[in-house]
């Protein structure tokens, strides 16, 4: 109970320091005359996946390597059968070219790097400098995309970024929140591996299980409260967009940062099993996106369907 309680505790943490993080980068970002387009784009567009990150290399410095990488394949698989499967179902979720073209092809393909670089099972400081330096061209080739023409998806990261910083903040408040933030979102990871680890010797589970199902999913909160927010308003581009941006910077920016500090050899359950479901989950959303430029309730059905599935055979088949 007593670590059920610190896991419940530590994504509670996560969740108010990134949100804390994001306020105070977005007010500083304004202050520096950083446009709203780019500070939607980077600062909104992967600030929900602060925890991930937080957390990640946490793990990963503390010589926690399932977790780390666990946490960012099991976060990258619920947010397409989890999150957009949820999403779909409260409203089908249309998808505009560019985020087709540009996002979901950049995350099948960040897949597929993930899945070259640990060929040798473990992520080195060299695969951690690509994953780096191809999040680094992704960023520059989206904002250059969105800069040259007017875009829905453009809008919608200048809009995402003034709503959030729209009250002037003085410079003690912006500080105070990048801190703030920063000591929540560290001492959130720290009590929320503790209960996790807990839970997997408690239930004789291993640490890859958990940081690919309980982990994931509590550090992928933030995610799912603004995709659900943004489904029931009928903004289904928030939706989609927020889900393809966050697996993106898991991939490159999340395992990049986190090998960069510590090479991550990889479980091989993750090598045999997980890493192949987080291809197939992307492969198959492009696959529903391409088929009438949208999700369906049925397809996201099929989604949840699959993320039920995919739990099963993690505690089952492949729970050691």
């Amino acid at each position: 109970m007593l670590n059920v309680l610190l896991l419940l505790l530590g994504v509670a943490l996560l969740t108010a320091g990134g949100e804390a993080l994001i306020r105070g980068s977005l007010a500083a970002a304004r202050r520096l005359g950083v446009s709203p387009l780019l500070s939607g784009l980077v600062i909104v567009g992967f600030g929900t996946s602060a925890p991930e990150l937080v957390v990640s290399i946490d793990a990963a410095v503390n010589g926690r390597p399932d977790i780390a990488i666990g946490n960012v394949v099991g976060s990258n698989i619920g947010n397409i059968f989890l999150i957009l499967g949820v999403c779909a179902l409260i409203t089908p979720l249309a998808v505009k070219p560019l985020a087709l073209h540009r996002d979901a092809v950049t995350v099948v393909a960040a897949s597929i790097l993930f899945l070259v670089l640990v060929g040798g099972s473990a992520l080195q400081r060299t695969d951690a400098a690509i994953l780096l330096l191809a999040l680094l061209a992704y960023l520059s080739w989206a904002y250059l995309t969105e800069r040259s023409s007017v875009t829905l998806s453009a809008e919608l990261h200048i809009a995402e970024a003034e709503e959030l910083s729209i009250v002037p903040k003085s410079l003690l408040w912006i500080v105070a929140a990048v801190v703030f933030g920063l000591m929540l979102l560290i001492g959130g990871s720290q009590v929320l591996l503790t209960g996790a680890v807990g839970i997997a010797e408690h239930f004789g589970v291993s640490e890859a299980v958990i940081g690919l199902t309980l982990v994931a999913v509590g550090t992928s909160l933030p995610e799912l409260s603004i995709s659900v927010i943004a489904a029931i308003r009928r903004h289904a581009d928030v939706a989609v967009g927020n889900i393809l941006g966050s697996n993106i910077f898991n991939l490159l920016g999340i395992l990049g940062v986190s090998a960069l500090l510590q090479p991550l050899p990889v479980h091989a359950r993750i090598l045999q099993f997980d890493q192949w479901v987080m291809l197939g989950a992307a492969l198959l959303l492009i696959l529903f996106l391409y088929t009438g430029r949208r999700l369906s309730r049925l397809e996201g059905g099929l989604l949840l369907i699959g993320y039920g599935i995919y739990l099963g055979l993690s505690f089952t088949v492949f729970g050691d």
